[in-house]
């Protein structure tokens, strides 16, 4: 049974359970503080701090961990991305007050103080450019830091940049973008058979997660109107038309489209003279 590391709080803790509840694997643990838990019939999971998550894969303590590739960079540890599942989306930037005048890199002035609560990926950005500052570790509240004299600019977590607004602070430049991987060990040997289970959960995992964007549409349609309803209706590889029993002027059309495309799908269907026009959900969907 494969050990699979989860975080064990926040956004990302209730996006992962999110994603394998919905893939089948229902997470069974025998109390809400329980560290470890069981994942469907094949792994097992165990709940820690998401920025604990890559040195447990790295040590071998757990076969693979979901966690935010920013942790993954800070904790420097020899790890391999399996996929990108794309929520927990963030970056990583430079960040000045308003009021500093800095507005780029080079406006940043030799041996600059940086605060942030990442200092090997500030420390290597900075680095690469050649741009000597001095990197002051903070555990938190990193905004206020240059309010209160401790760094001249920051490196932090954004989303949308309203909390850096709201202190009087604007980005500068991106360090790194950050969404939640799917990472494994690239030192340390697999059980047998490793590798194709986890190849098996990441599909699952996708699967899910690429079903959420789309939806099933179904539909009666005029057989003589099918060339227009196949341009309104494309779906991943064309609509799929079924004759319908005793009901020869009409053919039922279904097809996968992206949810976001919904409203428009069915206002041309409904110009076609559709009939019964059923809009699903999908639990998973494989390419």
């Amino acid at each position: 049974m494969l050990r699979i590391a989860l975080p064990n709080k926040g956004r990302l803790a209730d996006d992962a359970r999110s994603v394998f509840t919905d893939a089948g694997l229902e997470i069974r643990a025998h109390g809400e503080r329980a560290l470890t838990a069981s994942l469907g019939d094949s792994f097992e999971a165990i709940f820690v701090r998401a920025q604990d998550i890559p040195e447990f894969v790295a040590d071998g303590a757990a076969n693979a961990g979901i966690t935010g590739l920013d942790l993954v960079a800070e904790s420097g540890r020899e790890l391999d991305s399996l996929a990108d599942l794309g929520f927990g989306r963030c970056r990583l930037v430079v960040a000045a007050t308003d009021d500093s005048g800095i507005r780029s890199l080079d406006g940043i002035p030799r041996n600059a103080r940086v605060a942030t609560s990442f200092p090997r990926v500030a420390k290597d950005f900075f680095a690469r450019r050649d741009h000597e500052v001095e990197i002051v570790p903070v555990s938190g509240a990193t905004e206020i830091a240059p309010h209160l004299g401790i760094a001249e600019v920051i490196v932090d977590l954004v989303s949308t940049g309203s909390t850096l607004r709201v202190n009087g602070l604007h980005e500068v430049s991106t360090v790194l973008e950050s969404s939640a991987h799917v990472i494994k060990s690239r030192d340390c040997a697999a059980p047998d058979g490793a590798e194709r289970a986890l190849f098996d959960l990441v599909e699952a995992l996708q699967s899910v997660l690429r079903a959420r964007t789309q939806r099933y549409v179904m539909a009666n349609v005029p057989r003589s109107r099918l060339a227009e309803v196949r341009q309104a209706l494309p779906g991943l590889n064309g609509p799929t038309v079924v004759d319908i029993m005793n009901s020869g002027a009409h053919v039922a059309v279904h097809a996968v489209v992206p949810a976001k495309e919904i409203y428009r799908v069915v206002s041309e269907l409904r110009a076609l003279d559709a009939e019964g026009i059923l809009v699903t959900r999908i639990e998973r969907l494989m390419p």
